[in-house]
């Protein structure tokens, strides 16, 4: 009527469903959707491409850049290279020793006899030299062994290292006797695994 109150306004409410009986679809939300597709289910993975990037592709190789990487991932290689290596700082090494050895040039006939420095010097070279030469030997004993063995077992674990170094500690031990071949197995096999764990 014109003199009365005016009504409120109600807005439509949907039919509440049923006891028992099935919800009504929810509508779902337009962010879900968009997140979906970027890191949801629905998203399709991408080429990266490149040249399409504004990169420079990279050239198919050749033959000769293939046999390179052949030769240098070869076991031939990887010993020669380990025993270089070995020679260098094995040579380090034993004129570092000899350095700091008190005894070096001493003569043991005339032990109050002060050496000279080309006596000092013999010694330290003479020294570094025989260190070079079994650092040189047991590096490329060692990585010989591991390329062989790695390549038997196609797998590159802590098991060839493991292996490669029972191998060559047994093989220079066993100049001494069976005892000192076994101790050195087991004494180079778990130092090469203490190295490879601490390497990766």
């Amino acid at each position: 009527r014109g003199g009365g109150r005016p009504r409120p306004i109600m807005a439509a409410m949907p039919p509440p469903s049923a006891p028992g009986g099935p919800e009504p679809p929810a509508t779902p939300l337009q962010y879900s959707l968009l997140l979906q597709h970027l890191v949801g289910e629905k998203r399709q993975p991408r080429a990266w491409d490149p040249a399409a990037l504004g990169g420079i592709p990279s050239p198919p190789k050749s033959e000769e850049q293939k046999m390179v990487e052949r030769a240098m991932e070869s076991c031939a290689f990887k010993a020669a290279l380990a025993c270089v290596g070995g020679f260098v700082l094995g040579g380090a090494f034993g004129v570092f020793t000899a350095g700091i050895d008190t005894n070096v040039g001493f003569d043991p006939k005339d032990p109050y006899r002060t050496p000279t420095a080309k006596e000092v010097l013999k010694d330290m070279g003479q020294r570094g030299i025989s260190y070079a030469k079994n650092f040189a030997i047991v590096g490329a004993m060692f990585s010989c062994t591991e390329c062989v063995v790695e390549s038997y077992r196609g797998k590159s674990d802590w098991k060839n290292s493991v292996i490669s170094g029972c191998i060559t500690g047994g093989a220079i031990g066993f100049r001494a006797g069976l005892k000192a071949g076994v101790i050195g197995c087991g004494g180079f096999a778990a130092f090469s695994a203490a190295i490879d764990y601490y390497l990766r």
